[in-house]
């Protein structure tokens, strides 16, 4: 199977299953990531997710143009990219029409209920390797040689500063966060 046509599958995959925003396809993008790293590696989709969550639009979206556009230019960043919004398109038209007839019925409410303890369990399950590598080095002795000291210390450091700061503007500590990761970048 070609490269592009697969890749348009697995996007579209994504965008069927990842339901509950761009964070919910962090599992998939991940896995992804680990069965085909020559699309793209478990450290540019950290980094990708650093960026996406610093830029307009969602994780997936970004992600699918990234790897689409490194597989096939332009015409793969956007074959990839609506392969992977194309699913939430066709399900919305096809949820539009129904829901308006079940909106008010009690197992249509009890499921999506049911279905938003869900969404952030798997936005943790995706975060805790993504944590890993952002917060582990590679080649320490044991578990305290592993440590990033200087990336865990960044972490409890903007932690703290958000708790005490909380009347400053979100675009601070992004752009505090941009300017630190271009910094240990180079």
């Amino acid at each position: 199977m070609p490269q592009l046509l697969l890749m348009i599958l697995e996007f579209f995959k994504t965008g069927l299953f990842a339901v509950g925003g761009g964070l919910a396809t962090i599992p998939f993008l991940t896995e992804m990531a680990n069965k085909h790293p020559d699309w793209f590696t478990l450290e540019q989709l950290t980094d990708m997710i650093a960026v996406g969550e610093s830029t307009p639009g969602p994780i997936g979206v970004n992600m699918a143009t990234y790897a689409g556009y490194n597989a096939a230019g332009i015409p793969g960043a956007v074959c990839v990219t609506l392969a992977l919004a194309l699913p939430s398109f066709i399900i919305i038209c096809i949820i539009s029409k129904i829901l308006t007839k079940f909106a008010k019925n009690k197992y249509v409410l009890g499921a999506f209920t049911g279905m938003r303890p869900a969404v952030p369990a798997l936005i943790f399950v995706a975060v805790l390797p993504l944590m890993k590598l952002a917060l582990m080095s590679h080649g320490g002795e044991g578990f305290l040689g592993s440590i990033n000291i200087v990336a865990l210390l960044l972490f409890h450091a903007t932690m703290i500063g958000f708790a005490k700061l909380k009347k400053l503007h979100p675009l601070v500590f992004i752009a505090v966060g941009a300017v630190v990761g271009i910094i240990f970048k180079m």
